[in-house]
């Protein structure tokens, strides 16, 4: 180990002047006091002073960044590199170097592994091949700074100087950067991700993902590498029977979330994270009505009802709105999202006005952060700064002198027909909702009708919801049914998948239905179509209403949550018999399921 430490450092802010100069300082006075040599390069609004030269790097021991803005990193390899805040190293500068030249130390000891003469020479593992491959990566930090990016340049170096070729995406203060492609994801031989915070995997199943730190990566990059590729395959998942059943919804749920794009995409992802208000929500309502539909200031059920309905569905429409603004910018567009979403609400624009200000301050704040440039100096101010300001502002002022008296006006006409209609009108409009459940079964259609529902769930409309989650029900449960009454018209393997049919229509999950309809789609969708329209038409008939837009026949069990609960399973159970008797009809015009089996085998 070293007596003496030289260390080279850099120290960076966003405005470049104060914690730039004060960090540079205390770092100079506190190495001379420890009796380390440093030398350090402040990049402040004045440009770079006290550059560091290519001699410098190369006779320093250590980097030290302390920095809260992004700092290029790739001259520094092949050196121990210990980053912080520009505030810590202020703070507590003694620490920061004694941290930085115990992790140096730790990282040479590492680098060195002692092989006795009688120990056997390692083998190394037959799953890594000399041939080229191809990776991908996510580097990920709290704050999404300096590690992020130094972790990026270090796998790329690594995986060039192996001969390998991969792509990085950062997910940074600034949201994410040098995004995968689905088709980068397909072709790569292994996923690595170098984080210290959260991370989505579900877009890499199926591929060998390997998981560690940035600091390993900085570290030990080619090992990371060699490690993600000694990784075995992912192996076939699915059992026979209900396994395979299980496994073949999940991949048809998987194919159709991967196949959505653009608006689309961005439109369910603000439905999805808004979905969890709105049941919690909407059940805590339900519950509160156990104690009177107004009840009195200071009792559980005033304390319900607070929470339930002036809380959690206050909260609805911001967070639709925020959440499409995220599924556009990343995390740019979180701020104005939610705060137009908000402003939305108060405007009276209901879900619509959700819908619009998340889309307009998705796209403006996505503009902004990539073409509005600043000084590399102030680019730190980006993200907490210049993007929430002008896209806030923006979003807020077309919402107020623009969009707001239209999309109100159109609201509030949307609302008073619906509250207003006719029994036929509110039949037909069951009857257009339900078949739009089942037409395609998770698809655009059906999220377009799941979606119309549950946006009225905010302007206290709830009859179509009820009719859209009883029609979702039906198609499944149907085909469960068909099983039983027509056994000898279906394989073995469906009569086995008709059991696991049950339980995914009971607990609203349309998609269950989809490996029936991807092997006779001529018979089974028009099957659906008819008992979910008429599950739709029945349940808009009886007046059923519905306060959670999720849960299945498992709702019945909160007081209230289902008006008119009796009829409301009457009406299940009508489009279930329906599709099950059009489906054993249409079923006669083929085969005999086990007639097929043994002529194919």
């Amino acid at each position: 180990m070293k007596t003496s430490e030289k260390i080279v450092a850099v120290t960076a802010c966003p405005t470049g002047i104060a914690h730039t100069i004060m960090a540079a300082e205390a770092l100079k006075k506190t190495a001379e006091v420890m009796g380390y040599d440093i030398k350090v390069e402040t990049q402040g609004s004045e440009g770079v002073r006290s550059p560091l030269s290519q001699e410098d790097i190369a006779d320093a021991d250590l980097v030290i960044i302390g920095a809260d803005i992004h700092v290029d990193a790739s001259r520094f390899a092949g050196k121990p590199v210990y980053a912080t805040s520009t505030s810590r190293t202020i703070r507590s500068t003694k620490a920061v170097i004694e941290e930085a030249i115990n992790q140096s130390h730790l990282e040479e000891s590492e680098s060195i592994v002692p092989t006795p003469d009688d120990s056997p020479v390692p083998v190394p593992p037959a799953a890594v091949s000399t041939a080229a491959k191809h990776l991908v990566g996510i580097t990920a930090c709290p704050t999404g700074i300096a590690h992020t990016f130094m972790a990026a340049e270090a796998l790329r170096k690594a995986a060039v100087e192996l001969g390998h070729d991969i792509k990085v995406e950062t997910q940074g203060s600034v949201g994410a950067k040098n995004q995968l492609t689905p088709e980068e994801i397909a072709q790569a031989d292994a996923v690595i991700i170098a984080a210290d915070t959260y991370v989505d995997l579900s877009r890499f199943g199926g591929k060998r993902v390997y998981e560690t730190s940035t600091k390993q990566a900085l570290k030990a990059g080619k090992s990371v590498i060699e490690d993600a590729l000694s990784m075995p395959e992912p192996a076939a998942q699915g059992v026979a029977g209900q396994g395979d059943y299980l496994q073949a919804v999940k991949q048809a749920k998987t194919q159709q979330s991967a196949n959505r794009s653009g608006p689309y995409k961005h439109l369910l992802t603000g439905v999805s994270y808004m979905l969890p208000v709105i049941v919690a929500g909407g059940l805590i309502i339900a519950l509160s009505f156990i104690f009177g539909l107004e009840p009195e200031p200071g009792t559980i059920g005033d304390a319900l009802m607070q929470i339930g309905g002036k809380s959690a569905f206050a909260l609805i429409v911001p967070v639709l709105s925020g959440f499409i603004a995220f599924s556009i910018a990343d995390r740019p567009g979180l701020a104005p999202g939610l705060i137009g979403g908000m402003l939305a609400a108060n405007l009276g624009m209901g879900f619509l006005g959700g819908i619009l200000s998340g889309f307009l301050a998705g796209y403006i704040a996505l503009f902004v952060r990539d073409k509005v440039n600043l000084p590399q100096n102030f680019e730190g101010l980006k993200p907490v700064l210049v993007i929430p300001l002008l896209s806030t502002l923006a979003v807020g002022l077309l919402l107020v002198y623009v969009f707001g008296v239209p999309v109100k006006a159109i609201m509030d006409g949307l609302t008073a027909f619906l509250q207003g209609m006719g029994q036929t009108n509110a039949v037909l409009l069951g009857l257009v909702l339900g078949a739009m459940m089942a037409v395609d079964m998770g698809g655009p259609v059906n999220k377009a009708a799941y979606t119309f529902a549950v946006g009225l769930l905010t302007s206290n409309i709830y009859q179509p919801m009820a009719a859209v989650m009883a029609a979702g029900m039906t198609p499944p449960l149907g085909l469960a049914l068909a099983t039983l009454l027509a056994k000898r018209q279906f394989t073995a393997d469906e009569l086995q998948a008709g059991k696991v049919a049950t339980v995914l229509g009971l607990s609203f999950i349309t998609e269950g239905v989809i490996p029936f309809a991807a092997k006779d789609p001529i018979r089974v969708i028009p099957a659906c179509v008819a008992g979910s329209a008429l599950t739709g038409g029945l349940s808009m008939l009886f007046g059923c209403t519905l306060r959670a837009p999720h849960g299945g026949i498992f709702v019945l069990a909160i007081p209230n949550a289902v008006t008119q609960a009796g009829l409301y399973i009457v009406a299940i159970a009508a489009g279930t018999l329906v599709t099950a008797l059009t489906i054993t009809q249409l079923k006669r015009w083929q085969p005999k399921a086990k007639e097929k089996e043994i002529a194919n085998a």
